[in-house]
């Protein structure tokens, strides 16, 4: 397998951005389309998706002042005939351990926006979409639980090969963090640190789950007649209305983004409509390895006691999230021997990255710190259960000002590809 650089994918002006539209582009995977010719016909605007998707991602990602390098990876025929993992990567010339960051589902790496400057600034940053998402290539998984999961950790083991990290921080958002823990029981040599935030999958399905929450019988009547759907399925079957449901559905989006795009409101629901417009390969696999939504057929909780014990484990919940912290108190309890520090940041939900970025931000860069703080100075990391609550007298850590000489967001796409890539092997 090699490593296919098809492009250097920089950011540019927003200018520039407005008229990516038209072009034929080599960092855009092609994607063929089956089926009957109607079929064809009715859904033939999915077509420009990976290029519309394109647009608004350089669009979201303009607003990062730390300058940024997009690429695939190519990570041959892990799951399809040739698989490629779109990627970003920030400040690569530092030589300190490398933030590796996996999103959940039906997000993608411009999720990340409010988080990549300051989780940049002192160490290198990786941000991929995961295979089946985004602008990776979207192959068929198995229909076999264990069998996804194990496929989604290849993906990742082959993309960390191609790009030669030898020990990573790695985090996960939601399903994100699901994989990226069951990465960490298979490839325990290859993690320095374990972030899940507000991971996915983790507890056991409560037998008693319709009882204890008096669900509706015609809530419990739908459910089950959408269970054989992906779970988001309703942005595809809008067709070119799918963003206009997203801001609908999903208008906390736009305003946990806001400042971060400066009030530009229809990028972050364009950007979650195009990221899902297109095969639901990933989407698919998530549903396999699904109880319902909220559950896993083969929960982590019972498996991430095996991580291995000097690998540490942080978590991150949200305090109004649908996903409880209980999970991870009891990975505590059970991790005696190993170091498991629990995180609550008060008022965010399950996006907890977005809900409140500056108060993530620090307790991620925190946990980055971690493996050197057992050198030189523990007492900076704290070892108990907190939330932000207890931080309020706290300063947070001003943001560092970037050079003026430094590499400009806004350059032409063409004179920033030239840059070498250093970290990259020819094709």
């Amino acid at each position: 397998m090699t490593l296919a650089a098809k492009s250097f994918d920089q950011p540019q002006s927003r200018s520039d951005s407005d008229h990516i539209l038209g072009q034929k582009t080599m960092d855009i995977e092609e994607r063929k389309l089956g089926g009957f010719w109607l079929w064809k016909w009715l859904f033939n605007w999915t077509s420009s998706s990976p290029t519309m998707l394109r647009a608004v991602e350089k669009k979201i990602l303009s607003f990062l002042k730390t300058p940024y390098r997009g690429f695939f990876v190519d990570i041959g025929p892990a799951i399809g005939e040739a698989d490629k993992i779109w990627t970003i990567s920030l400040n690569t010339e530092s030589k300190e351990v490398p933030l590796v960051m996996v999103h959940g589902l039906g997000a993608g790496v411009a999720m990340w926006v409010m988080n990549l400057d300051s989780l940049a600034k002192d160490r290198p940053v990786y941000a991929m979409d995961v295979l089946g998402f985004g602008r990776s290539s979207r192959p068929s998984f198995s229909n076999d639980a264990l069998i996804c999961e194990k496929q989604f950790v290849k993906s990742v083991e082959e993309w960390r090969r191609e790009l030669n990290i030898n020990k990573m921080i790695l985090l996960g958002h939601s399903m994100g963090g699901f994989i990226a823990s069951s990465y960490a029981l298979s490839y325990p040599e290859r993690v320095n640190h374990l972030i899940l935030a507000d991971p996915w999958g983790f507890p056991e399905k409560p037998a008693d789950i319709h009882t204890t929450r008096q669900i509706p019988l015609w809530v419990r009547a739908i459910a089950f007649a959408l269970t054989p759907l992906n779970p988001l399925w309703a942005l595809r079957a809008a067709g070119p209305f799918g963003q206009w449901v997203v801001e609908k559905t999903r208008p906390d989006i736009t305003r946990k983004f806001a400042a971060a795009v400066e009030e530009d409101n229809n990028l972050l629901p364009q950007y979650i409509h195009q990221c899902n417009a297109q095969t639901p390969s990933g989407e698919s696999a998530f549903h396999t390895m699904m109880a319902s939504f909220g559950w896993a057929k083969h929960p982590m909780i019972h498996r991430i006691k095996d991580v291995r014990e000097d690998i540490p484990i942080t978590f991150i919940y949200g305090s109004r999230s649908w996903i409880e912290s209980s999970s991870g108190e009891k990975i505590k309890a059970q991790r005696k021997g190993s170091h498991v520090d629990i995180k609550i940041v008060s008022g965010a939900g399950h996006h907890v990255y977005a809900d409140k970025p500056e108060v993530f931000n620090r307790y991620v860069n925190e946990s980055c710190d971690l493996f050197k703080s057992y050198h030189n100075v523990p007492s900076i990391i704290r070892e108990a259960t907190e939330s932000d609550d207890d931080l309020n007298s706290e300063t947070l850590p001003a943001e560092t000002q970037q050079q003026e000489d430094s590499l400009d967001n806004s350059l032409p796409e063409g004179q920033q590809a030239q840059e070498p890539a250093t970290t990259l092997k020819q094709q």
